[in-house]
């Protein structure tokens, strides 16, 4: 079992408000035992309550397990580096431009990687016009995870009702054009593509039930392709990733259709449950649940020692300060 936690005061964020709350609680439930298995001093810390980054202990290193708005769109990363607080993950920037789907489907289409057409659209576009120029479209919030508000369209009245569902989340609603092939995702742990995932869900698509729920979904890892269309795969899902500004860890989601590979997101902070795909990933690249958090955690501090230049792992306190809490800030 890997010493790199033994002693360590580590917070896990988890739960918060966004419509992702139940799967933050379960990955970070999940997170926070494995860490406290491995001798960390853990906090786990739910952010739904107004003012609860005064019960951050001082001198602590974060685990950002908050999935969605708030949690990882640069929200909690902001207020973090505010409080000098070292943290996993991508930082406020990279946060924030993954967050937002179609942001980051234009500059990877600005530098040339292959993602779907698509368009924005709201209560006042022509829903025809759109089915005309698309197709068949894949409507989604822009920036919600798990598949939330998600539906397929295959002509103007299904996608004004899939326009009604996307939109509850109260965001900015776009639509893709739908892919027909198969699905993959690349996790990526501190600049390393692992081994990709095919994934056959039961449903009509990787909804929130075929993630977290299901258990007729099919994962297989590593995905059954050849080892030169694996290296392919991965090498784009690694450039797509450090295109859109996002660092440490994360998993690219990418479709193959007639046209070849088709780039659709990229999460920042993936889900840690027994359902998860980065954990799957890991260990077909030989590495346990602990060696990943660990590769984790110090890639992420050797980032924030970079933006900060003075942050070691000496800083991060061992049991006797774990108790303390911050009350100012």
């Amino acid at each position: 079992m890997s010493q790199v936690f033994s002693g360590k005061s580590i917070t896990v964020l988890m739960g918060g408000n966004s419509a992702e709350r139940a799967i933050s609680l379960k990955s970070g439930g999940a997170v926070a035992d494995a860490l406290a298995e491995a001798g960390a001093v853990v906090t786990r810390l739910d952010t739904a309550a107004t003012g609860w980054h005064h019960s951050l202990p001082l001198e602590t290193f974060v685990f950002n397990l908050l999935h969605g708005v708030g949690g990882e769109d640069g929200s909690v990363q902001g207020l973090l580096e505010s409080l000098g607080v070292p943290y996993t993950g991508s930082g406020v920037l990279g946060s924030a431009l993954c967050m937002d789907k179609a942001k980051t489907k234009l500059i990877w289409r600005s530098l040339g990687l292959p993602t779907p057409g698509f368009e924005m659209i709201d209560k006042n576009s022509d829903l025809a016009a759109v089915i005309e120029r698309l197709g068949k479209v894949f409507v989604k919030p822009v920036s919600e995870g798990s598949s939330v508000g998600m539906s397929i369209a295959h002509n103007a009245d299904e996608l004004e009702q899939a326009l009604t569902l996307a939109a509850k989340s109260q965001v900015a609603v776009m639509a893709e054009a739908l892919i027909t092939g198969e699905e993959f995702t690349v996790a990526i742990v501190n600049g390393e593509a692992l081994p990709p995932i095919k994934i056959t869900p039961a449903t009509a698509f990787y909804d929130f039930d075929a993630k977290y729920v299901s258990d007729e979904t099919l994962f297989e890892c590593p995905a059954p392709i050849t080892s030169a269309e694996s290296a392919e795969l991965r090498a784009l899902a690694l450039s797509a990733f450090d295109a859109s500004g996002a660092e440490v860890w994360g998993r690219v989601d990418v479709m193959r259709g007639e046209d070849g590979w088709q780039l659709l997101e990229v999460n920042t902070i993936p889900g840690m449950t027994d359902h998860s795909l980065v954990p799957k990933a890991a260990a077909a690249a030989g590495m346990s649940f602990v060696d990943l958090l660990a590769e984790i955690y110090q890639a992420s501090r050797s980032r924030s020692s970079a933006k900060s230049g003075a942050q070691s792992d000496s800083d991060v306190t061992d049991k006797g300060d774990a108790g303390e809490v911050r009350h100012g800030a």
